[in-house]
């Protein structure tokens, strides 16, 4: 178990190096960030190492656990800002309502419309969840658990990489915006991004990563329903 352990842990942190290398011989090309080509080097490492993913998925929990950790640390950042959003409490909570419902929305029509298979759709609804959230609603929808973590993955990292592109392109420069608009979109990753910017945006996208959640995971049955 603990050389399963050192070994897929070893194995990430080297990708990681390797993908943080590249993107700063790139001039930290957003395209070639060490989110996403670490994923890439990873597909190639463990068929060549002949560690199959469920072994090393049980090997690299301590990622899953200190990515726990900088989630609950946000806890900070929103209790600073607490007057801040108890202020603005119906503003933040109607935005991320009707964002979370037109997503899902939007998604099941447009899988609809292209005859997309049950599973598949199931797998496909809750990517706007955090990926613990998004697996325990697909897995009770009868999805596809590999699909959906693709789906919350590939949406959470594109949006990590052309959100703040697309807020500075559109000129938002409201912190309390940019932040719901990343915690929204890119979960962890742009809440992680958010506090880079500031603990107001940071506070924000805790409260849009967390609420998205909710109420993604509790929309998705009564859409699946009528579908």
């Amino acid at each position: 178990m603990i050389e399963n352990m050192l070994i897929s842990t070893g194995i990430t942190v080297f990708a990681y190096l390797i993908g943080l290398k590249i993107f700063q011989a790139a001039n930290r090309n957003v395209w070639l960030n060490p989110l996403y080509t670490v994923t890439v080097f990873l597909f190639i490492f463990l068929p060549f190492l002949h560690l199959d993913y469920k072994t090393y998925e049980n090997g690299s929990g301590l990622f899953s656990i200190l990515m726990q950790t900088a989630i609950v640390s946000l806890a900070i950042p929103l209790y600073k800002q607490w007057p801040l959003i108890k202020k603005n409490f119906k503003k933040i909570g109607t935005g991320i309502f009707i964002g979370g419902a037109a997503g899902v929305g939007s998604t099941l029509s447009l899988a609809t419309l292209f005859g997309i298979k049950k599973d598949i759709m199931a797998s496909l609804l809750p990517k706007a969840a955090t990926l613990p959230v998004a697996l325990s609603a697909s897995g009770s929808l009868g999805g596809v658990p590999a699909l959906t973590v693709l789906f919350v993955l590939t949406s959470a990292l594109f949006s990590f990489i052309c959100g703040p592109k697309v807020l500075e392109w559109l000129n938002i420069k409201s912190k309390a915006a940019k932040g719901l608009a990343m915690g929204a979109s890119a979960q962890a990753l742009g809440a992680s991004k958010c506090l880079q910017w500031g603990e107001e945006e940071g506070a924000m996208s805790a409260i849009a990563m967390t609420t998205t959640a909710i109420i993604v995971s509790s929309l998705i049955p009564f859409y699946m329903l009528f579908s």
